[in-house]
């Protein structure tokens, strides 16, 4: 059995996306959401530059201006993609209309719940909950508070990855074969499916951010 002081692994890899991109911002703009709409139709369809500007009967310069939102097409034009990409004229509009949700939790108001395993004395708070969403995934944060009171439960294991934070206390996390000691500061981020759970309480109270992702049903 492996004990770490924390996950131990290679260098980090660059992000794949800029979480500083202004794209949001630029998207208010109708053209550079219909642009971003067609695009990624025609993508997902596997069809080129060229052969939706045939098909709809456009030049490719005029497409590919279209697609990067530097003109506003008619809606004879919209007409003309949509029936060649056949997809309803509406769905080139949904990138600006949509609405985006955002949770605000104030301190102290955090819903308190029960999980599956859990025993008396682990307090689970859940800090926000956004159900279905154009992004096809689902992320649970919860604060979990560990006493005095508590006794260390049989491991988790279900579908996605989970991230943990360290707030307070110290812990001995389970993940696997493997034995990690988290301390206020440390995190540790891994792949749900594997049994995983407090295996010894050091120091209580203990408490910890819980952030678990997995895609959502269709």
């Amino acid at each position: 059995m492996k004990r770490s002081r924390g996950a131990r692994s290679k260098a980090p890899t660059i992000p794949a996306q800029d979480p500083h991109n202004v794209k949001d911002r630029k998207e208010k703009v109708l053209e550079v959401a219909i642009g971003r709409a067609v695009r990624s139709t025609r993508r997902q369809r596997n069809v080129t530059v060229a052969e939706l500007a045939r098909t709809a009967g456009l030049s490719i310069g005029m497409l590919s201006k279209i697609e990067n939102g530097v003109t506003s097409p008619s809606l004879t034009t919209l007409q003309s993609l949509s029936n060649a990409l056949s997809v309803p004229l509406t769905s080139f509009f949904r990138g600006f209309e949509e609405h985006r949700a955002a949770v605000h939790v104030k301190a102290g108001t955090a819903v308190e719940m029960e999980r599956a395993g859990t025993r008396a004395g682990h307090q689970y708070n859940l800090l926000g909950h956004i159900g279905a969403n154009s992004s096809g995934v689902i992320v649970e944060p919860y604060l979990i508070t560990l006493t005095e009171k508590s006794d260390v439960f049989p491991t988790f294991q279900h579908d996605g990855m989970e991230f943990l934070y360290m707030l307070e206390g110290m812990v001995e996390y389970r993940h696997g074969d493997n034995l990690y000691m988290l301390e206020p500061g440390d995190s540790l981020f891994f792949d749900a499916d594997s049994p995983h759970g407090p295996d010894r309480l050091i120091s209580l109270p203990a408490r910890y951010l819980s952030i678990i992702s997995y895609p959502q049903g269709d």
